[in-house]
């Protein structure tokens, strides 16, 4: 969750994050800059963030915490996060510094550390950086050492280079899709649209413009993509393409006007990529449908099940020398690319496949194994969840389970996880099933053991 500070915790599952002016103030952000400077020790860091209203100001806040420090800071402006992350690995600089809050409201900042190899830094990287600032440990340098600041450029060509290096750019081209893109106001639209322009697309775009209050909430599901299915559908375009916050997921609306989540179109892009580089392992949470599992097996390759948490999958991946990685809520990670989320390699590897099956998106989605889905929620405090978590180990031993976020129990014919919220006082439930009355009865016996537990 982050930013207990009473109790010593910057970091969350995905940085540091909370309201502007209230937990994110300028002043505790240049001090957070100089704990990181700290812990850098010097070297060339580049910074970067997303549309937010508050992201010129915070990000010249942790500018000049880390010059401060000795560090050498590279500006990189308004940027994705994956290409921000590329630009470190590809210029070979020391680290990077991203003020987002991803798919968080417009009120929320946030920032994320990167390591010199563009992933961003694991918890116990993170422990380090906490205790320079808990125990006030910095690395001041006097006026003689303070680090430069410049402008840097060419984060976005770099970055849309490597993509379009990555599929096949003619295929794409001879198909002159019609594609609606919506980036939410933010850094997706520096990048997206011109990419698939180049890559021969006509391209209309929605909510485009840069804009910190964003016209709808950025995290992209079927309930915030109104709009864009509704201009798929109008325009008749093949495809919809939207970002959340940073541009570093992805969900796709169909041609026919329906969103369709990223389990499906994930394993859709999951089974593309096995078929083009053969056999390999695929990292996952274990928040992800059983339907990757399918595919994977069919493919005769492996899957590897994580925490939950898009770090967690890019250290796995890094650690057992992984080639691909998947998020169900449009992460898709690929390391002869990078080992982390990218929205724009999704969008354009979902093009190569339409264009080289020949066929639409809700025609692949229906030649996918059925499943049906069941999500319930329920209140518990975060005093409990471990109590809750114990009763639930004790219930479901001997049975075909996983544990290692929570507990997730397989059955012949469907899954369900019961884990507790990393974010909410809440304790959530996901069933599925090939028939749906089957989800309905899993995810009830799923409810039935928390509710025993509490």
């Amino acid at each position: 969750m982050g930013l207990a500070l009473g109790g010593r915790i910057l970091f969350g599952t995905n940085g540091i994050r909370g309201v502007v002016n209230q937990e994110l103030t300028p002043e505790f952000v240049v001090r957070v800059g100089v704990a990181i400077g700290t812990y850098f020790g010097g070297g060339d860091i580049l910074v970067g963030y997303d549309s937010r209203t508050s992201g010129a100001i915070l990000s010249r806040a942790i500018i000049a915490g880390l010059a401060s420090t000795g560090c050498n800071v590279l500006d990189g402006g308004c940027a994705p996060t994956p290409a921000l992350q590329y630009a470190v690995k590809h210029f070979g600089l020391d680290g990077a510094v991203i003020v987002t809050a991803s798919h968080n409201p417009p009120e929320y900042n946030g920032i994320k550390v990167v390591a010199d190899d563009g992933v961003e830094i694991s918890r116990e990287e993170e422990i380090r950086i906490e205790k320079i600032f808990f125990e006030e440990g910095f690395v001041r340098r006097e006026w003689k050492g303070l680090g430069k600041i410049a402008t840097f450029l060419g984060v976005i060509d770099a970055y849309k280079e490597a993509v379009k290096g990555l599929v096949d750019v003619e295929s794409i081209r001879k198909k002159h899709f019609k594609v609606v893109v919506d980036p939410v106001n933010s850094v997706g639209g520096l990048v997206t649209p011109y990419l698939l322009k180049e890559l021969g697309c006509e391209v209309v775009t929605i909510n485009a413009q840069l804009d910190g209050d964003f016209s709808r909430p950025p995290e992209p599901k079927p309930e915030t993509l109104g709009e864009l299915a509704a201009t798929v559908k109008a325009l008749k375009a093949d495809l919809g393409v939207a970002h959340d916050g940073d541009a570093d997921r992805c969900i796709f609306v169909d041609e026919l006007g329906n969103v369709v989540w990223g389990d499906k179109t994930g394993t859709i892009i999951v089974d593309h990529l096995l078929k083009k580089i053969g056999k390999c392992t695929v990292v996952t949470p274990i928040s992800s449908s059983k339907l990757l599992e399918d595919i994977v097996k069919r493919r005769e390759s492996k899957l590897v099940w994580t925490k939950v948490g898009s770090t967690i999958v890019s250290k796995t991946m890094q650690e057992i020398g992984a080639e691909i990685g998947f998020e169900d809520n449009g992460g898709l990670f690929y390391s002869p690319h990078q080992p982390v989320r990218d929205g724009a390699l999704a969008a354009s590897t979902m093009l190569e496949i339409l264009a080289e099956s020949d066929k639409p998106l809700s025609k692949l989605v229906d030649e996918l194994p059925k499943y049906f889905l069941v999500k319930e929620r329920i209140e518990c405090s975060e005093e409990q969840k471990p109590l809750v978590l114990e009763k639930l180990l004790r219930e479901t031993e001997g049975l075909n389970r996983l544990t290692i976020d929570g507990v997730k129990t397989f059955f012949e014919d469907g899954s369900v996880l019961i884990r507790p919220s990393g974010t909410e006082a809440i304790y959530r439930v996901y069933a599925e099933a090939k028939k749906e009355e089957r989800a309905r009865e899993i995810a009830d016996w799923g409810i039935s053991l928390v509710k025993k537990a509490l």
